[in-house]
């Protein structure tokens, strides 16, 4: 395919073909590596089977312990394999009742999966953000550009709890604060078959409320659209132009509309063959405990750790691979 002389023509398609070709060598890589470590050590245990040797014996389980590590992120990256997943993503995180506490809640998430991606290598921009009156983000949507980014992320939808000592209580009492995330796969727009009649949408345009720069505060640049039939709304005020909002407006808003296609096919799949419903959005499928003891606990998977720190800094791969491997679908 990259050897055609229009390869080049449609510069998504052509990358996401390189990206895909990237990934597939770098499994073919890993795979290759694994089976050379693992031959190398068997021929060892040959060797020391007829004149024990303790430093190549230790090697040797120094080895093993990275090859299981390795075969471990293989088996997750294998299990990616559903037709999305492969696919970017779009973020979404709105706090639950309970005001500046969920609102700063909402913000500290945002912040841990940001220290995620940059620790995934993953590219990501904020498309529309709203600040919490006194603390914190009312509502925040977030695209994700990288190789299994919805993959990855897929499991992280639904609402997370957090218990503290509240930083806004004067009495200093332990507060519970609840926060929901969402996560929706950003189709690939040439596989996307949906058309928008423009008679079924509402167009809204007003000023940035975002930090901005020059130009992005002074115009009427960002812009709500709302689909009249689904009441889907999607807003977008980070680009400099109303036209450039726009556009990215009607990207998120096909996805969403794709996604609901997908969902309701699915639906109807797993009432004619009997299966009991996915887990809802709004149930609770993970805790972060901060008083009176520390604790980070999935409801779905059981895996906990008490380094609630770490995890709020980002280190998320115990969980996010826990599920795939788990309780993921």
């Amino acid at each position: 395919m990259m050897l055609e002389p229009n390869f080049w023509d449609d510069k998504r398609k052509s990358e996401n073909i390189i990206g895909e070709l990237n990934d597939l060598k770098s499994k073919i890589e890993k795979l290759n590596k694994l089976k050379d470590n693992i031959d190398s050590n068997i021929e060892l245990l040959h060797l020391i089977s007829d004149n024990y040797d303790e430093d190549i014996y230790n090697d040797i389980n120094s080895s093993v312990n990275t090859l299981y590590t390795d075969i471990y992120d293989l088996k997750v990256r294998i299990l990616l394999n559903n037709k999305y997943d492969k696919e970017d993503a779009i973020l979404e995180i709105h706090p639950g009742a309970g005001g500046t506490e969920s609102c700063d809640w909402a913000s500290m998430l945002a912040r841990m999966y940001f220290r995620y991606f940059d620790k995934k290598g993953y590219k990501y921009e904020v498309i529309d953000e709203e600040k919490g009156e006194e603390a914190g983000i009312k509502s925040i949507s977030v695209l994700i550009h990288g190789m299994y980014a919805y993959g990855y992320l897929k499991g992280e939808k639904g609402v997370h709890r957090l218990v503290r000592i509240s930083p806004f209580d004067s009495n200093s009492r332990r507060h519970t604060s609840f926060a929901s995330i969402n996560i929706t796969p950003l189709f690939d727009q040439g596989d996307i078959d949906i058309v928008i009649d423009e008679k079924d949408i509402r167009v809204d345009v007003y000023r940035s409320t975002g930090s901005g720069g020059q130009g992005v505060n002074t115009t009427d640049s960002a812009v709500r659209i709302t689909h009249l039939p689904t009441k889907i709304v999607v807003t977008c005020q980070n680009e400099r132009s109303q036209i450039q909002n726009k556009e990215r407006c009607m990207e998120v808003l096909k996805s969403k509309l794709y996604e609901l296609e997908v969902e309701k096919r699915e639906k109807e799949m797993k009432d004619i063959k009997g299966e009991n419903a996915d887990i809802n959005f709004g149930q609770q499928i993970r805790s972060y405990i901060m008083c009176p003891y520390t604790l980070v606990k999935d409801h779905r998977t059981n895996i906990e750790t008490p380094s609630v720190d770490k995890v709020l800094d980002g280190d998320l791969d115990l969980f996010i691979n826990g599920y795939l491997t788990l309780g993921g679908k």
